[in-house]
């Protein structure tokens, strides 16, 4: 009898001691699969970004401003929001905190700059305020903490506007009028400020000048009163060539500008708010003999190529190599698969190159090959009115 019970004990010892065993089994599953999926999810979101588009209104049906969801694993997206009707938001720009949009409102005489709240995960935009760009179409804005400065093509000024706590746009506390002009008659009758841009250190705002054929150079005190830009210096570019767009090597000391009238690229060596100029060569085909109109320039996440594309007739994106010494050796000049290649933008990932076709209404998604620079087409399309500016944000 006594047996028994101790062989009964043994075995219910045993059942109970394997019970528990798999209720810790089970447990350590559970885990695993919340592990697992915690990191799916957080995969999943450095993969996700929002894709946001600036356009033009008023010779199609277009809202304005358009926030895609993109996946940087397989360029899949969905249209995410849109604002509200905008005019002519041909160019953003995203606050550091990703919570503010500010975009110009390209609309002659009567050109505005906009505040937007913004809102990452859904994409929405809510308007804030507006108020007069101090001059006519303003093409280019960049933001910090505490201003928005914009370039205005037609009037050929910069202002430069204070933010409020709310991100919403105080009057301009200041308005430089550039001043000149250069050979082209047509084109280069007046200043015509095309861009603006922050130095590495946010000492010094470089502005390019596609009427005056210049370069300016202006000390940044983002606190000042009144004079937050003080001139610095300017360099002057190839008569006729019209500055555009220009971008740094993602170490800071080397700077390249792009020349709408003549598909120049400029590479200078760039060191406390100077430019040393040490190299030029050009988007163009050695032979081709057709209308030129440079547009953009970038240079990839792992800063090994520069990209650069052509409107006019060819239709083209340019692909160059950056050299240890900081000048370029073109590799490919291909097609941008649309007319009229105006703002592109590389995804975070640098997997995607997506190329703005203006006058087609569409973003041409094309895959990046890391090792060579090249470019493939993805055959996605992303249908819209007269998409100009792209901009990538976190969700």
């Amino acid at each position: 009898m006594i047996k028994k019970v101790l062989k009964c004990g043994i075995k219910f010892l045993l059942l109970t001691i394997l019970a528990l065993l798999n209720i810790e089994i089970m447990k350590i599953k559970f885990v695993q699969l919340a592990i697992c999926f915690a990191i799916f999810s957080l995969h999943a979101q450095k993969t996700n970004y929002n894709l946001l588009v600036g356009t033009y209104t008023k010779n199609c049906d277009s809202k304005g401003i358009y926030v895609y969801d993109f996946d940087s694993e397989t360029a899949n997206f969905k249209t995410k929001n849109s604002s509200d009707t905008v005019i002519n938001p041909s160019y953003l720009t995203a606050s550091n905190g990703n919570d503010f949009i500010y975009s110009v409102n390209e609309n002659g005489d009567e050109s505005t700059i906009s505040a937007f709240s913004y809102y990452p995960k859904t994409g929405a935009l809510q308007f804030l305020n507006k108020q007069t760009s101090q001059g006519a179409d303003p093409c280019h804005l960049i933001n910090d903490a505490k201003n928005v400065i914009v370039a205005n093509y037609s009037g050929g000024t910069l202002a430069v506007f204070g933010k409020k706590k709310d991100g919403s746009l105080t009057a301009a506390k200041q308005v430089i009028k550039h001043s000149g002009q250069s050979i082209n008659t047509k084109r280069q009758e007046k200043p015509h400020a095309h861009m603006v841009h922050f130095s590495p250190d946010k000492k010094f705002v470089l502005s390019t000048d596609l009427g005056t054929d210049k370069i300016y150079l202006y000390k940044y005190n983002p606190v000042a009163v009144d004079k937050i830009l003080l001139a610095s210096d300017s360099i002057a570019i190839k008569a006729g060539s019209g500055p555009r767009h220009l971008t740094f090597s993602n170490n800071g000391k080397f700077v390249y500008l792009v020349q709408e009238l003549d598909g120049a690229v400029t590479v200078f060596a760039y060191a406390k708010g100077k430019l040393v100029k040490i190299q030029e060569t050009t988007i163009l085909a050695p032979d081709y003999k057709g209308a030129v109109g440079s547009a953009d320039i970038h240079i990839s996440p792992d800063g090994l190529f520069l990209y650069a594309t052509n409107r006019g007739e060819a239709n083209t994106i340019t692909i160059f190599k950056i050299l240890k010494n900081g000048s370029l050796e073109r590799t490919e000049i291909a097609s941008a698969l649309g007319k009229g290649p105006r703002n592109f933008v590389i995804d975070p990932s640098g997997k995607y190159l997506l190329i703005a076709n203006q006058y087609t209404n569409e973003i041409v998604i094309f895959k990046r090959d890391k090792t060579s620079g090249s470019l493939a087409d993805t055959g996605k399309r992303i249908t819209l009115c007269a998409p100009v500016c792209l901009i990538f944000t976190k969700q």
